[in-house]
């Protein structure tokens, strides 16, 4: 059900109202409307180019839309730029992890605890500590964070995320280029951050790692919402599997 225009859903933790972009001839989201609920976890599938990463960087602030709005606990934050947003309770990461390859991994986090979740920086230090030790990195707190494996920054881009308090998690493609059993690692982690409460948003080509842990599955081509709902339903849909797969049903 589409949400009346500047009137959101107050129960959803961020709802996206009616949002269209397109750089030049590409449309990358079209009049696109749908909510997450407190604690919910919702992934999103879709082809290449579908537009996935894009609906990521108008939540996030990075992009601003052509037209609609956001909403985050009820409150429009279509004008909040990214750094406001991420104070608000929106945390993120990228599917091409951007740590500060120069500084320890310990001190990655610390900067966001400072400056996304607003942290004094002595009050941060066991903070920080604990994320290290949920996300498996705390052996490596003292390590520049340059050096570390695929997996491990994989794992540092959600310490970073959480590190800044949010409510709401985007992940982009985090369980990307990883072997089975390190995806399998990953999302031990993530399903124990969801069961504390955070609320994810997920985009995931690894459709194995994604359905372990979310409730409700989008489906999303050339920036419009094909179906939502429950994801062994949208994905058994024949619609999704032409879509998505490749796959003609007759």
């Amino acid at each position: 059900m589409s949400v009346p225009k500047n009137d959101p859903d107050t129960e959803a933790l961020l709802t996206v109202d009616g949002v269209s972009k397109s750089f030049g001839n590409v449309l990358v989201a079209n009049d696109l409307t749908f909510s997450v609920q407190p604690g919910e976890a919702l992934g999103i599938i879709g082809p290449n180019g579908a537009g996935k990463s894009s609906i990521f960087n108008l939540i996030s602030g990075n992009t601003q839309p052509d037209r609609g709005h956001i909403f985050f606990e009820g409150r429009n934050i279509t004008s909040f730029p990214p750094d406001r947003r991420c104070r608000e309770g929106i945390g993120r990461t990228y599917q091409v992890p951007q740590p500060f390859s120069r500084i320890t991994v310990f001190e990655n986090l610390l900067i966001s605890a400072v400056f996304g979740g607003r942290l004094q920086e002595r009050e941060s230090y066991d903070f920080c500590a604990g994320i290290l030790e949920r996300t498996g990195l705390l052996k490596k707190a003292n390590s520049p964070a340059g050096i570390l494996t695929l997996l491990e920054r994989k794992r540092l881009e959600l310490a970073r995320a959480l590190a800044s308090s949010p409510r709401l998690l985007l992940l982009d493609e985090i369980a990307g280029g990883l072997t089975e059993l390190e995806a399998a690692e990953l999302v031990s982690t993530i399903q124990a951050i969801h069961a504390g409460g955070t609320a994810i948003l997920w985009i995931e080509h690894v459709v194995h790692a994604l359905t372990a842990v979310i409730s409700r599955l989008m489906v999303i081509d050339f920036g419009s919402r094909i179906m939502d709902g429950d994801p062994s339903t949208v994905l058994s849909s024949a619609e999704v599997k032409r879509i998505y797969l490749g796959i003609e049903i007759a």
